[in-house]
C-alpha cells in the first residue's frame, strides 16, 4: 500500500435541520408509496413483510424516537403501538403524525438535549437522533417504494443526494457495523475497502473486535492491500450496503451488510 493514500476525513456537514428535512421527504416518499402499492402488498426488500407491516413498523419506531429524546423510551410497548398502527382506520395519516410530531420534538429540542444514544462515535443526541430517524425512513421509504415497484428500486428512482447517502453509509458502517463481533459472515474478509464517489471507509475485521475508519481517497489510482471492494456511485453503495439493491462492484457484500440484516 502506498504511503499515506487517505485522507483522515469527518463523518458529515449535514446538521439537523437537513436530517429533519429529509425526515419529513422520506415520510412522504413512504406514505405515498405505500397508497400506490396498497397496504397488502408484498415487501420484495423486506420478505416477511407486507405494506401494512412497514407502515406499522416504522411508525411504531418515531413513536419510540420521540419517548427516546423525551427520556421515556422505557415505557413504550413497542408491540402494542405496531398493532395501534396495522389497526389504524387511516395508516398513512398515522404514519404521518408521528413522523410529524417526531420532528417537531427535535427542531424544539435543546442543543445540549441528554438523551439515549446507542452508536459507536456517535453524535450528539439532538443530532444522533435526527440523523438516525433520517436513515431509518429514508431505507423504509425505499422499502415502500420497492413494494409500489414490485422490485428493488434502482438508484435513479429514489429521491435521495449523494450527500445523505454518503452520511447513511458512514452511519452503517461507523456507527452499527462497529457494535458486532466476528461471525460466519465476517471471516472470510479482514480488510474491505468500502468507495464512493471520493469517499472510502476501511473495514478491518478481526476475533476481538470490528473496527471502520472513514477517509477521502486522494488518489483514485492507487492499489489498496484488501481483501475485497464494494465500491459504487454513493446512492448505490448506500443501497448497496443497508441491503436495498444498488449497482456496485461487491465483491465481499455480504461483510458490509451483515449488520444491517438485522436491522429489519
Amino acid at each position: 500500500m502506498a504511503t499515506d493514500p487517505l485522507g483522515a476525513l469527518t463523518s458529515s456537514t449535514l446538521g439537523v435541520t437537513d436530517y429533519l428535512d429529509a425526515l419529513t421527504a422520506a415520510t412522504e416518499l413512504l406514505a405515498e408509496s405505500a397508497q400506490r402499492a396498497g397496504a397488502d402488498a408484498q415487501v420484495p426488500t423486506c420478505p416477511l413483510w407486507t405494506v401494512r407491516d412497514l407502515v406499522a413498523h416504522q411508525g411504531m419506531v418515531h413513536r419510540w424516537a420521540l419517548a427516546a429524546i423525551q427520556g421515556a423510551h422505557a415505557d413504550i410497548d413497542a408491540a402494542a403501538l405496531e398493532a395501534e398502527g396495522r389497526a389504524a382506520t387511516d395508516q398513512v395519516s398515522w404514519l404521518r403524525r408521528g413522523s410529524q410530531q417526531l420532528a417537531e420534538a427535535l427542531a424544539e429540542a435543546p442543543q445540549d438535549l441528554e438523551a439515549l444514544v446507542f452508536l459507536k462515535d456517535a453524535p450528539p443526541p439532538r443530532t444522533f437522533w435526527a440523523r438516525r430517524q433520517c436513515h431509518e425512513t429514508t431505507i423504509h421509504a425505499v422499502d415502500a417504494l420497492a413494494a409500489a415497484l414490485g422490485r428493488p428500486p434502482r438508484a435513479k428512482q429514489v429521491p435521495i443526494s449523494d450527500e445523505l447517502a454518503l452520511d447513511g453509509i458512514d452511519e452503517l458502517l461507523v456507527g452499527f457495523w462497529q457494535r458486532g463481533r466476528n461471525s460466519p459472515h465476517t471471516q472470510t474478509h479482514e480488510r474491505t475497502l468500502v468507495s464512493a464517489g471520493r469517499r472510502g471507509w476501511l473495514l478491518h475485521s478481526s476475533p476481538e473486535a470490528m473496527r471502520a475508519a472513514r477517509f477521502a481517497i486522494k488518489d483514485s489510482d492507487t492499489a489498496y492491500e484488501v481483501d475485497a471492494v464494494i465500491s459504487g456511485d454513493p446512492v448505490d453503495v448506500y443501497l448497496a450496503v443497508w441491503n436495498r439493491g444498488g449497482d456496485v462492484i461487491d465483491s465481499a457484500r455480504r461483510l458490509a451488510t451483515w449488520k444491517a440484516t438485522i436491522l429489519w
